[in-house]
């Protein structure tokens, strides 16, 4: 990735910063904090933050964090007078505050032509299908009974689940079945069976415990994309098979699109598919920016003109409208909601059972403030993938503002079970804070607010709800923090705004919120 603003180029995969094409010398601890500054640059970096990124969370001093911030600024000829690229926020942290382009945008003007048409020859041939996988049985190592039926239960429970991914292509159990025994060559898997994902595992006996490793590999190069390891008691596998299932469904969730990224990103620009176009859509969508956000529109219109039928291209269209809406990155708040709303209505058209259609629909409803409306395409969502943890979230969302916070706390917490890195974490900590502001459990709404502004990915509309948790708590002096940073980065952020994005039903919760926001200055 090549960062672009004022004369500078920030090049992540060279290691480099230039000025007019010219290197610079930096050291590498501060080329890593500028590249986090910049990668964060729509919220505040916290020094907890930075130095997790890159001390990777040794103990250090906050002079070695000022040194290392005098050096970044002393490289792009700034300082801590001027701040013009690298703002200091007391008390919390760090801002890169220069407008950034993105070199990659380029690739997003690129339309299929004569001149740019990929050549035929077969090694040169656009790959069209969506990933696919194959679920092999597992390896039995040290069970005392030969009839131990886990090693095959657990891959067929897989199968069945991972088939409800309407995303994914899984090969029939009758045929990834013939892998059977020995250590799997990944590339005769992929030889025969012609998949991109090869899914195997190990069971271990040791006397009563039993440890299930799990391993997902890429089969273009054999190379492992993820893996982990389960411990239970052999006598009680069966009670948590399903825990298990779900583990790993969600993992595959996560690192098959995240891979599908890596993937498309090395791909020249004009051999980008339709399914390439959408996983690199994906990537760009979920860093939560305005210019990701435009880069990740330009992918899914790409993959939608290149394959008409293709749902999930417009399913990422209404999801990347909405954020225009939400964030109101767009000028006309209005005409992007009925953008977000037409885009799902077409994800449907084409593939109404596709829970991020529905899933999409129910959000949607969101930014016209009917939430009654919402809620049963997201509940349609779970039915279809009762896995989809940001349906859960959404509906929790819902619920909360609705003032059922029971509900929403239990959709909530499964949803942070079910997906513990998701790229909406700062949403559901969020959410998890409004349960509490709902039931009058200021403190408690006050630690989740902190934990979802904190999170990557959160916006100013996030620290909002920090600065409202913290005033209701007692905590001026956070809540004035977390204000002073929410318009640092949207100047004209106002209490209008807060409650366009969050229309609390119960009025007079709307009227704690309101007075509150009111008291610092929104």
């Amino acid at each position: 990735m090549i960062y672009l603003f004022e004369d500078f180029e920030l090049d992540t995969a060279r290691v480099e910063l230039r000025t007019n094409g010219v290197a610079i010398a930096i050291e590498p601890q501060v080329f890593a904090l500028l590249c986090f500054l910049v990668e964060s640059r729509d919220r505040v970096a916290t020094k907890e933050e930075i130095v997790a990124r890159v001390w990777n969370g040794r103990v250090i001093s906050d002079s070695a964090i000022a040194s290392r911030i005098k050096s970044a600024r002393r490289a792009l000829g700034d300082d801590g007078g001027a701040q013009r690229l690298i703002r200091t926020i007391h008390g919390i942290g760090f801002r890169f505050v220069a407008d950034v382009r993105l070199a990659a945008t380029r690739i997003e003007s690129i339309a299929p032509t004569a001149e740019t048409a990929p050549d035929t020859d077969r090694s040169q041939a656009v790959e069209t299908s969506r990933p696919s996988i194959a679920v092999l049985p597992f390896r039995l190592l040290g069970a005392a009974d030969p009839q131990f039926s886990i090693g095959d239960a657990l891959p067929h429970d897989l199968i069945t689940e991972l088939s409800r991914l309407r995303w994914l292509f899984v090969i029939a159990r009758g045929s990834s079945f013939r892998f059977r025994g020995a250590e799997p060559d990944v590339g005769r898997v992929r030889t025969a069976l012609n998949v991109r994902y090869c899914l195997s595992g190990v069971v271990e006996i040791h006397h009563s415990a039993m440890i299930i490793s799990v391993e997902l590999s890429d089969a273009e190069d054999s190379g492992v994309v993820w893996s982990e390891r389960f411990r239970t008691q052999a006598s009680a596998v069966h009670e948590i098979r399903e825990e298990i299932v779900r583990a790993v469904i969600n993992a595959l969730e996560l690192q098959i699109p995240l891979n599908e990224a890596r993937r498309a990103r090395l791909k020249s620009p004009e051999r980008l598919d339709a399914w390439s176009a959408y996983h690199l859509g994906l990537h760009h969508m979920y860093r939560f920016n305005k210019a990701d956000n435009s880069v990740a529109t330009a992918l899914f219109e790409r993959a939608a003109a290149m394959e008409p039928g293709f749902a999930r291209a417009y399913a990422g269209l209404s999801f990347t409208h909405f954020q225009s809406a939400f964030l109101s990155y767009a000028d006309n708040v209005s005409e992007a909601a009925n953008l977000a709303q037409r885009a799902a209505e077409q994800s449907l058209e084409r593939d109404p059972v596709d829970p991020f259609g529905n899933f999409t629909m129910g959000r949607a409803f969101w930014l016209c403030g009917d939430l009654d409306a919402s809620l049963p395409w997201l509940e349609r969502a779970n039915a279809l993938n009762p896995n989809y943890a940001q349906a859960k979230y959404s509906r929790a969302w819902a619920q909360a503002l609705l003032g059922n916070a029971a509900s929403s706390r239990a959709n909530v917490d499964e949803a942070l079970a079910l997906s513990p890195l998701d790229p909406l974490l700062y949403g559901m900590f969020g959410v998890r804070a409004f349960s509490h502001l709902v039931m009058g459990e200021s403190a408690e709404a006050a630690e989740w607010a902190e934990r979802a502004a904190r999170s990557p990915g959160a916006h100013a509309l996030i620290e909002m709800i920090a600065v409202l948790a913290h005033g209701l708590n007692g905590n001026d002096a956070r809540a004035k923090a977390w204000a002073r940073s929410a318009r640092a980065r949207v100047c004209d952020l106002n209490k209008a705004a807060f409650l366009r994005a969050f229309p609390f039903r119960d009025q007079l919760m709307l009227k704690r919120v309101s007075d509150e926001l009111e008291r610092f200055g929104f």
